[in-house]
């Protein structure tokens, strides 16, 4: 099987670094831990008490994962990143101490899931600042708040917002100061202390570091930062957090020299994406080499191969596969042979993709 390699040890050198960022800068955070999708063998190697013992909360987007959590460790404080579903709200209550929420309704119904089973359910109500993603709309939120700030067994402990991660709108200065106003208008009107304006993600890390985000921007969620060591803005290295923390290998189960056109009537038939080619194309030949692995594992748009020679030919549900050229190295000698693995680098959507198939082993390396 084709291997994900996960370096756990420079996962967790980057989590701890960050802890000290935030406490820091006054900040409190949640890790987001949805790229891992509620693995076990995740939970039991990453997140040992000395790395979560500075993090608000550990946060993810899927039920299943919190209840794994739960599981794993029952003494962490959990949230949940997405506005639930309204019929899931008595799982959302019992796995996340925290949820973030854009629906009346769907509050309500935490509220007299909380009070079924005597809990108070502590939310952080979402605006819409131009992602378009979730979120009121700013024109509401006073009204909206009236109505949460009456739930008995809802505690409202922020205001959130989202941004960068579907248009990639900027969380610039200006935005993040307007969240932070919303909060001030909401505290004013109701006497209301609220805890936590969460208006920070991976993206936003530079602004704190060059002491340009608001004061009052004082809780974030941070999944790619902590697992890839980048800030996603220009996909940069954030301070000197670890960045080559997986790898992935494929292995070559074919290895044969064939024509580059395929020989035949081309139809619609096919799964994959075939290469491009023209006329001139029809009698040249090279080795292509057949990868373990697919589409059902991950789309080819979120893995880049290593070796800059080979290239890309088509991919099916289960197999890829590249073109070696004339397969020899400098020297003239054979360069990929049938049983050699082939390494990629990967995206964020990469990891996350080849971490929920089942085809595909995990290793995790503690000690290098």
């Amino acid at each position: 099987m084709a291997e994900l390699i996960i370096y756990s040890e420079r996962i967790k050198n980057n989590i701890k670094k960050l802890s000290a960022f935030f406490e820091k800068n006054h900040i409190e955070w949640s890790l987001v831990t949805k790229v891992f999708s509620g693995d076990k063998t995740f939970l039991k190697t990453i997140l040992t008490p000395d790395v979560t013992q500075k993090i608000n909360s550990i946060g993810d987007s899927r039920l299943t994962s919190l209840r794994n959590l739960r599981e794993v460790n029952p003494d962490l404080r959990t949230i949940y990143i997405k506005p639930p579903a309204k019929m899931y709200a008595d799982d959302v209550v019992e796995y996340a101490d925290i949820s973030l929420n854009s629906s009346l309704t769907t509050i309500e119904s935490l509220n007299e899931a909380a009070k079924k089973i005597g809990k108070v359910h502590e939310i952080i109500i979402m605006i819409e600042m131009g992602e378009l993603r979730e979120g009121i709309k700013r024109d509401d939120i006073l009204g909206f708040y009236e109505k949460v700030f009456n739930l008995s067994n809802i505690e409202v402990i922020g205001i959130g917002s989202n941004l960068g991660c579907m248009y990639g709108v900027e969380p610039t200065y200006d935005k993040l100061l307007q969240l932070s106003l919303y909060k001030e208008l909401i505290s004013a009107k109701f006497n209301k202390d609220l805890k936590y304006v969460s208006g920070g993600t991976s993206i936003t890390l530079p602004l704190v570091e060059n002491g340009v985000a608001p004061k009052d921007i004082n809780h974030f969620r941070i999944g790619e930062a902590a697992f890839f060591g980048i800030s996603p803005l220009e996909n940069k290295q954030f301070q000197d957090l670890h960045t080559e923390t997986f790898e992935f290998y494929a292995n070559v189960i074919e290895l044969e020299k064939k024509k580059v056109v395929p020989d035949g009537i081309i139809s619609e038939a096919s799964i994959g994406h075939t290469s491009n080619y023209d006329e001139s194309d029809i009698q040249e030949t090279s080795y292509k080499a057949i990868l373990d692995f697919g589409l059902l594992d991950v789309d080819k748009n979120d893995i880049d191969v290593e070796d800059k020679e080979i290239s890309f030919v088509g991919i099916t549900s289960d197999m890829l596969v590249i073109d070696v050229g004339l397969n020899k190295n400098e020297l003239g000698e054979t360069k990929y042979k049938v049983g050699d693995k082939v390494k990629f680098r990967l995206s964020y959507m990469g990891v996350a993709r080849l971490l929920s198939s089942k085809f595909i082993d995990k290793i995790y390396v503690e000690k290098e």
